[in-house]
């Protein structure tokens, strides 16, 4: 016979510590709302024009993501994930490497304080990782065999909100074995453990990828990696959303907040090369004519880098130039001459 799991409600009286363990974690641990207890203005947290009023946590959990104060969110995809927030939908982030897809995501929950975990899709996770396994044990002298649940059964359980990161990288038996999850009432079999899995009242499901499940399409921008989605799941998710790379203004005004002591006439126009720069590997890499490309992240390194080696050119290269294929380091050599009047050395172009 089939065994109903509920939620468990029983408190628990051990106090947070800084470090934890995710799977040990209780929906109801003290101090902690197991359900969202207060809402939030759209306005006011966002602020984007709307009065919707969505639901979040008072207090803060060790799993709720940091604020980045210096976040700049987009309005259509901040409103697509409130969505699933507040209306438990099942929503998917599209867009290019490095959009701050995830993060995206992540920000909005850090501000409704709901707790998050991101598991990446890559092709080693397995089965066994999601759902768990069964693990030889000793108690009270006596070897046994026990079920240890992975953490994707752990997050259903709890007030989590659960990103599936490179969800069209996952392997096909992973996609498959959650595609009835996708469906409204969320329920997961386990049938070689006897269980059916009911998703906690303020279990959330999000996910993000490349391609949207085009493989073929995609590969030439350097998304060779991924599989095609099959329509039935891809339908199971409610809510699509694309996230591409912000205005040129909206990403100097997101450094400028992360490197104030830039915020100079220099130090702008500094920032506004790198902008453009970033832009032309992009436009290039969607073109065909690249397969590396310079994110937002790639920036905010290069500058770091730029702080720790006190030379541009130099930080430019152990940042990016070194992860791209010979063949087309002359291509972004012209870029770069293009953004900043100077020459690459040509050592630099060979490797």
């Amino acid at each position: 016979m089939i065994k109903l799991e509920e939620e468990d409600n029983k408190p628990d009286l051990e106090p947070m510590e800084a470090s934890f363990d995710m799977t040990k974690l209780k929906s109801s641990t003290q101090k902690y709302s197991s359900i969202p207890d207060t809402t939030y203005s759209v306005r006011a947290l966002f602020g984007i024009d709307s009065d919707w009023q969505v639901p979040g946590f008072e207090k803060a959990h060790p799993a709720v993501p940091p604020v980045d104060p210096s976040y700049q969110f987009d309005p259509d995809t901040t409103l697509a994930i409130l969505s699933g927030f507040a209306h438990d939908a099942r929503v998917m982030v599209q867009g290019y490497h490095g959009a701050g897809k995830s993060t995206h995501i992540e920000q909005v929950a850090a501000r409704l304080k709901w707790p998050t975990v991101r598991i990446n899709l890559d092709g080693q996770v397995s089965r066994d990782d999601f759902f768990g396994r069964e693990v030889n044990v000793v108690k009270e002298g006596k070897e046994m065999t026990e079920f240890k649940e992975g953490l994707l059964l752990w997050a259903m359980k709890n007030a989590t909100a659960l990103i599936f990161d490179e969800y069209d990288a996952a392997p096909p038996e992973v996609m498959m074995a959650i595609q009835r999850m996708l469906e409204a009432d969320g329920r997961l079999v386990l049938a070689d453990q006897n269980l059916v899995i009911r998703p906690h009242p303020a279990f959330r499901l999000f996910s993000t990828g490349n391609t949207l499940g085009l493989a073929n399409d995609n590969a030439a921008a350097g998304y060779s990696g991924v599989r095609r989605i099959n329509q039935a799941q891809l339908d199971r998710w409610t809510i699509l959303a694309t996230l591409n790379y912000l205005p040129p203004e909206a990403e100097q005004k997101i450094l400028l907040a992360k490197y104030p002591e830039m915020d100079n006439a220099g130090g702008r126009a500094e920032i506004a090369a790198m902008i453009r720069l970033a832009n032309l590997t992009r436009q290039g890499c969607i073109k065909g004519e690249l397969t590396t490309l310079m994110s937002p992240r790639t920036i905010i390194n290069w500058i770091k880098n730029k702080q720790i080696f006190n030379d541009r050119r130099r930080a430019f290269c152990l940042t990016f130039l070194n992860k791209c294929f010979v063949r087309e380091r002359e291509k972004i050599a012209l870029y770069y001459r293009q953004c900043f009047g100077e020459d690459l050395q040509q050592q630099e172009l060979s490797g």
